[in-house]
């Protein structure tokens, strides 16, 4: 593998500044030799159409998504959190992978990616090719009951939403990553759950991990063996704020792996990266690839 780049951060006080020669032949240079993982966040959907948490109009500026701990306590907390997430999961499911997702998987059938991690819950990595893409945290496309553990897919709780709620209609003002909008509370206080079709319980939950609840263990130990097994690591579209897609980039940089980070605006993983570079992710993966030939 080729040695990997020198690059020299300049600090201004308490921050870090990315090297302005720091672009995508930087990146090219590392993933030309394969053996790269993916780690993917929600900057990579939003020219889907997409918004992402924490970037410049990041949904968390305005919105506190509903922690687990809100979501199984009590039924109204239920009834607006599918009221708000029955309307919004329409955007999401409507959404076309862009020009980054198709070179992620276009890099992948070359074989330059080893593996795929996302923090999305989106499912637009495989709907433009992307395959064995382990979804860190789950994915809005299934459903789960809590009581009895069934999985059904979510088109067919909106279905059974819709006929439970034939009348239901409502302005959103905004839609957030999670795929809920916001609604007023009159707009959610008529809008009526249905029950697990196995169990009959109404402690149905889309398969995804929530705020306060921890990603599966297995699933974990499974993303650590791609970067066990990986030449380089390449964040592509996430700030890393939280710990869930942090630990692989620290535990990358310990191992002595390249980290390579494209992403808008600065990261928690920044200090790790051997390449930073600050473009948008659709033209910068479009360019990589062309750049690899």
């Amino acid at each position: 593998m080729r040695s990997r780049p020198t690059l020299s951060w300049s600090a201004g006080p308490g921050q870090l500044v990315a090297p302005s020669a720091a672009g995508v032949d930087e990146v090219a240079e590392v993933v030309a030799d394969g053996g790269v993982v993916v780690l993917s966040g929600a900057g990579i959907s939003t020219e889907s159409g997409i918004p992402d948490y924490r970037g410049a109009s990041g949904s968390l500026r305005k919105h506190t998504p509903m922690t687990y701990g809100e979501f199984v306590a009590t039924n109204t907390a239920r009834q607006r959190y599918w009221a708000r997430s029955h309307l919004g999961w329409r955007t999401i499911a409507r959404a076309d992978p862009n020009d980054g997702h198709r070179a992620v998987a276009t890099m992948q059938a070359r074989g330059y990616f080893s593996g795929v991690i996302t923090q999305n819950v989106d499912g637009l990595h495989q709907a433009a090719g992307a395959r064995d893409v382990i979804e860190l945290h789950g994915s809005l496309d299934r459903v789960v009951c809590l009581h009895c553990k069934d999985t059904s897919a979510r088109i067919e709780l909106h279905h059974r939403l819709h006929e439970a709620n034939p009348a239901f209609q409502a302005e959103a003002t905004r839609i957030n990553p999670d795929g809920d909008v916001e609604l007023s509370d009159q707009a959610v206080a008529g809008f009526r759950l249905v029950e697990c079709g196995q169990c009959g319980s109404d402690l149905l939950k889309p398969d995804v991990v929530f705020f306060g609840e921890n990603v599966p263990r297995a699933r974990v130990e499974r993303c650590y063996r791609l970067v066990d097994d990986a030449n380089a690591l390449l964040v592509l579209g996430s700030s890393l704020t939280v710990m869930s897609g942090f630990r692989f980039v620290r535990y990358a940089a310990k191992a002595g792996k390249p980290v390579l980070i494209v992403n808008q605006g600065e990261t928690r993983g920044d200090a790790h990266a051997s390449v930073r570079v600050q473009q948008a992710l659709g033209p910068a993966l479009t360019e990589l690839v062309e750049t690899l030939g």
